[in-house]
């Protein structure tokens, strides 16, 4: 029930048709042929191998360098499968162990210019269980257009990684074997090989800036708090959607923070399932490696089940994850560049766990007592009260009258959960930043779009289509830009024109306020040092008013206390 496998490969920018001449880029390795989009005037170069297949001997084993070359010129011309996933996202797609490859789309007057572009490397989101980089949804033709538009073009690029058990395998055999946060390693080498290669596209290997959403944004986090935070000129700029460098990867449904041996028995059940169950655990691992893929997707399909869907997560290597963010982040051990980052304002209604009852006080000190310690219960109990107006979505979005279709406390545990799981880490990340003196822009987007119910209201995900300016709504079960009346319809329009603007703005820039949208307002770098501790978000917003800027504090209290026991208490 989690994934297809068949043989069709979408090739979501070549919709828009292609003409014959076939554009050409000559790499460390060998030659290959792209694809020229007259539409767009854009060359796609797809499906190109950045690591050695990570199977046979290497599976369950960091990432390779490529290590041959070759004499012809060899066609990218078609998106890789998706890495092996077990999640929604996955339907519909191929998939294949022998999955790191990544994309390049960029301006086709890139090959003729002598001025080397900027770069934006999207890192797909997904759970760290599911997706891929082609997915229609993440189409980089409309923001690449955009920033042609603005007289400050970039080149896109879009990359794979290891997923769930396949680049994620917890306790002490994976840490004794090497084999800890591969899906992150995978990235890691990706950006090496930009480093080596992106400038034969023409693109500047000193002007990269990787940019990711969800589990992409965690991805993001993860590269800036690397090796203890080790500079090694890969990036020079971060955007993490829902997401970043403080987050634990939403502890609503994991108790056990980063400690590798914590996920001890997710591995063993793994092996149990599997006909490596006799072995022991010097050999475990290495019969792991041995099993034919079906056996072992089949066993990692029923061990990630709806019921726990993140077995497989980033744990503490001491190695590539170093030691918990937020001792990282206190002591500035992470690569200090410009950060943009931000969250939606009803995240929580998607975290908040389900098949649970949201009643009553009871419901929720319960509920509680899965993700924290029991005397912070009545602390937090306090800090988030049962009082609708305080909870998400506000009774603006969402109103009272209409409560009846959800439970009595359902906007409180909804604020809870989206707090701990991206809206405290968010702005944790913000102070991190301004204390140490680097820049980073907040942003809270506000918008309830099109097939989205009002009891979910500004939820997660749904600033991804306005970001890359999909404004035909493609990959969407329902265009989040449909059904709309001629006014939603131009807001919504200039909103996302606004909001893919300033992300290549930052992209390109360091700054987001080179948007070239008239009457934009000024963002302003997150500053907590001149700002008497608070820094500022900008809103994004189709109300009547437009987008503005606030001071961010909502809900300042819980979210401190959540900050401040990021590791006592929630294991980040």
């Amino acid at each position: 029930v989690y994934h297809k496998m068949f043989s069709s490969i979408l090739s979501f920018p070549l919709a828009v048709g292609i003409a014959t001449a076939s554009p050409m880029v000559t790499l460390k390795n060998g030659s290959y042929s792209g694809i020229y989009n007259p539409t767009y005037h854009q060359d796609f170069f797809l499906g190109i191998p950045y690591a050695q297949p990570p199977i046979n001997n290497l599976r369950f084993r960091v990432p390779q360098s490529l290590n041959s070359t070759f004499n012809s010129t060899v066609p990218a011309i078609a998106y890789s499968p998706f890495c092996v996933g077990y999640g929604g996202d996955d339907l519909g797609h191929q998939v294949s162990e022998d999955c790191l490859y990544l994309s390049v789309i960029r301006p086709s007057t890139t090959a003729a210019s002598s001025a080397a572009l900027p770069v934006a490397v999207w890192i797909h989101g997904g759970g760290l269980y599911m997706g891929g980089s082609n997915d229609p949804r993440y189409n980089l033709s409309f923001i690449v257009q955009n920033s042609v538009e603005m007289n400050k073009p970039m080149i896109g690029v879009s990359l794979q990684y290891r997923l769930s058990g396949w680049g994620f395998l917890g306790g002490k055999e994976a840490l004794e074997g090497g084999a800890t946060n591969l899906g992150l390693r995978d990235q890691r080498l990706a950006l090496h090989w930009i480093q080596e290669n992106i400038a034969a596209f023409g693109g500047n290997p000193k002007q990269v800036v990787i940019w990711g959403e969800s589990a992409g944004a965690e991805s993001v986090g993860s590269q800036l708090l690397a090796y203890n935070g080790r500079d090694d000129g890969l990036f020079h700029g971060a955007i993490a959607e829902s997401g970043g460098p403080a987050i634990n990867f939403f502890p609503s449904q994991i108790t056990a923070g980063y400690n590798s041996t914590a996920f001890q028995s997710n591995y063993d059940l793994l092996v149990s399932i599997t006909p490596c169950s006799n072995t022991t655990s010097t050999t475990s691992l290495s019969c792991l490696r041995s099993l034919p893929f079906s056996e072992l997707n089949s066993a990692l399909n029923n061990t990630a089940s709806p019921s726990a869907p993140y077995p497989f997560v980033p744990v503490i290597d001491n190695d590539f994850v170093f030691t918990y963010p937020s001792v990282q982040l206190a002591k500035g051990n992470f690569v200090h560049v410009p950060l943009l980052i931000g969250t939606n304002t009803d995240e929580g209604t998607a975290f908040t766990p389900t098949n649970i009852s949201e009643s009553t006080d009871a419901d929720f000190a319960s509920i509680l007592a899965t993700t924290i310690t029991a005397p912070s219960i009545p602390i937090l109990s306090a800090l988030y009260p049962d009082i609708p107006a305080l909870g998400i979505p506000s009774p603006s979005t969402f109103p009272l009258n209409e409560s009846s279709s959800v439970p009595t406390q359902y906007r409180r545990f909804a604020s809870y959960f989206g707090d701990i799981g991206v809206n405290a880490p968010r702005r944790a990340s913000n102070h991190a930043w301004s204390t140490h003196n680097v820049s980073s822009y907040s942003y809270r987007f506000d918008v309830v779009v099109n097939g989205v119910n009002s009891s979910v209201g500004a939820t997660h995900f749904q600033e991804v289509v306005f970001v890359f300016n999909n404004t035909r709504g493609q990959g969407y079960a329902v265009n989040p830009f449909g059904n709309l009346t001629a006014e939603a319809t131009k807001r919504f329009d200039e909103l996302a024109v606004l909001i893919s603007r300033s992300w290549v703005s930052f992209i390109t820039t360091g700054n987001p306020n080179e948007n070239a949208v008239e009457g934009a307002p000024v963002w302003p770098v997150y500053d907590i040092v001149n700002g008497g501790g608070e820094g500022e978000n900008i809103v994004w917003s189709v109300g009547e008013g437009g987008s503005y800027v606030e001071a961010d504090t909502y809900r300042a209290e819980g979210m401190a206390f959540i900050s401040d026991n990021a590791l006592g208490i929630y294991g980040r």
